[in-house]
């Protein structure tokens, strides 16, 4: 209940140029939209139909190129690798910037309206998978949408006989209005510049007269960063699963990137913050980001 009014969820399917699923709080006035075939990702998140997530329209019509907007996932990978390889067991494999879960179609496996909107999507290796990654894998996320939050739960499935590595994380788009006038709080005092690669202070804000900022704030010392905007403020909170926090923007463009990773890129080649899950077993992880008006 919310105040004398009874809180409705639901749940509606639209055909648009792929098969996306709305899921609204319709007494909290917020929605977002999941897109299953599209790498399972959230491509907008509204509160009173203002948007939260920034979208770059363009790309996302274009099933050729990756998305730059909503939320996309990041696994078994974060970031980049040196020349896009890897080694494993004297094998060398080849892997994309954040790995293949955000360019494979999910699988819908669940829906809910019972105590919040939910829909639970499923990825389970294949050939094309296990070529780049040798390990039989599921991956399973339930996005919940209640009120001003947004969860996503986690389950990662070991499905082969060996210890399977891997990192995880999320890449999530937010429009922004000014830059400079942003509030950030994210808690630590220095960050590794992936454009300088050098090591920098950081006071609570970024030059954003820079063509790009790529930061990575490592290790955390509170399980929660967030950012003020106009008259918002989105916090993302998490556990230990997520070592990091990137923070990236480019010039021009009105958003800003609030990333939490597993491990901080390159980890499947260095062990950094590395995970390994023991055969025929699961790691579960949340995510939760709010939004609420100041």
């Amino acid at each position: 209940m919310q105040g004398n009014k009874t809180t409705v969820f639901t749940i509606s399917q639209e055909q648009k140029q792929y098969s996306t699923y709305l899921l609204t709080d319709t007494t909290a006035n917020t929605q977002i939209e999941v897109v299953p075939e599209r790498g399972g990702i959230i491509t907008h998140w509204r509160k009173a139909e203002q948007e939260i997530l920034y979208l770059d329209e363009a790309r996302y019509a274009d099933p050729t190129k990756t998305i730059r907007g909503g939320v996309p996932i990041l696994f078994p990978i974060c970031g980049n690798l040196p020349d896009d390889t890897y080694s494993y067991q004297g094998n060398e494999y080849k892997l994309p910037q954040h790995g293949f879960a955000r360019n494979l179609p999910w699988d819908v496996i669940a829906t809910s309206t019972d105590d919040c909107a939910s829909i639970t999507l499923s990825l389970k290796s294949d050939e094309s998978t296990l070529a780049v990654y040798p390990f039989a894998c599921e991956i399973v996320f339930t996005y919940q949408l209640r009120g001003n939050s947004l969860t996503i739960l986690q389950a990662y499935t070991n499905n082969s006989d060996s210890d399977m590595p891997f990192s995880a994380g999320f890449h999530p788009y937010f429009t922004v209005g000014e830059k400079q006038q942003l509030e950030l709080d994210i808690p630590e005092t220095k960050y590794f510049s992936n454009v300088t690669k050098t090591m920098m202070d950081f006071s609570g804000s970024f030059d954003f007269d820079l063509d790009e900022i790529d930061a990575a704030f490592v290790p955390m010392r509170k399980n929660s960063s967030s950012f003020s905007d106009r008259d918002r403020k989105i916090t993302l909170e998490y556990p230990d699963f997520f070592s990091t926090i990137v923070f990236w923007t480019v010039k021009g463009k009105d958003f800003i990137c609030l990333e939490p990773w597993s491990a901080p890129r390159n980890a499947i080649n260095t062990g950094e913050k590395l995970i390994y899950i023991k055969p025929g077993t699961t790691y579960n992880s949340t995510l939760t980001m709010n939004c609420e008006t100041i």
